[in-house]
């Protein structure tokens, strides 16, 4: 019998990811955590952050995983050398793939990335960048209130445009033609980042191209039984509400556990 794919994320946005690999590797099923009851990992210290992305993994290991995808960008960037480190299964990031892509797009050599505040501090977007072209203009803008705009469904109020035309005026300046969304509840915010920065970036879904990485390396795991158990660590009812935004499609069952202790408490389920 094959093991599920594990995925994790601070709350709703990782669902991005699941969606693309349901696409990619329909056959498989995934163990999704949302750490909901901490979201978001963005404004944490990194010592926080590394616990609590550990406290993710081990939960997924529990529930017998085969690989970790780390749907976060946040603990992409501060917590993966820690993640590698302890779990026995093979652990995908957000960042590398992305940076990827990224390297690959961009004709003018200039590249915007927009990300959590951690994220764009850690500098993990322009180094990758480096690896695959050196030459390459990197341009980091943190974006804070995207999550919680996604998390509570405001994808195209008045106010996220207005929001999103301030946070984006200095890639707008620097005038790049690729935008790696470096968060993964971004995705759900693409339309507002399309209209304020024109058809002419082009943007890179990080989770997408995480998932194309994932068929590339799991070759081996192909052929499950398909399926999705959602877990989070709080508010399930509200996960359900607007999770099927970013999934397109309903969720069913969502069970409410513990991250550090793992296991759902009995009845609570939504």
């Amino acid at each position: 019998m094959k093991r599920p794919i594990g995925v994790f994320d601070s709350g709703l946005g990782g669902l991005t990811v699941v969606r693309h690999l349901r696409r990619l590797l329909p056959g498989e099923a995934i163990v999704y955590f949302g750490d909901t009851a901490r979201v978001p990992y963005g404004t944490k210290s990194p010592e926080a952050v590394v616990r609590f992305s550990l406290e993710s993994c081990r939960f997924l290991l529990d529930r017998g995983v085969g690989a970790v995808v780390v749907a976060c960008n946040t603990s992409s960037a501060v917590a993966l050398d820690a993640l590698r480190k302890e779990c026995p299964v093979p652990v995908f990031d957000v960042v590398g793939p992305g940076a990827r892509r990224a390297a690959e797009a961009t004709r003018s050599g200039r590249i915007g990335v927009i990300g959590t505040r951690a994220t764009i501090m850690s500098g993990v977007y322009p180094r990758e960048i480096a690896r695959r072209n050196p030459a390459a203009a990197v341009t980091g803008v943190p974006c804070p209130l995207f999550v919680p705009l996604a998390e509570e469904g405001w994808l195209d109020r008045p106010a996220t445009v207005e929001i999103a035309r301030e946070y984006l005026l200095p890639l707008r300046t620097a005038d790049i033609d690729v935008l790696i969304l470096g968060c993964t509840h971004y995705p759900a915010l693409a339309g507002v980042i399309r209209l304020v920065m024109g058809d002419g970036v082009t943007l890179v879904d990080s989770g997408e191209s995480c998932a194309a990485f994932v068929r590339e390396r799991l070759a081996s795991l192909r052929g499950g039984e398909g399926g999705i158990e959602y877990f989070v660590s709080d508010m399930p009812d509200r996960f359900r509400e607007v999770g099927r935004v970013f999934m397109g499609e309903e969720i069913g069952e969502v069970a409410v556990a513990r991250a550090e202790g793992g296991g759902a408490p009995p009845g609570r389920r939504s």
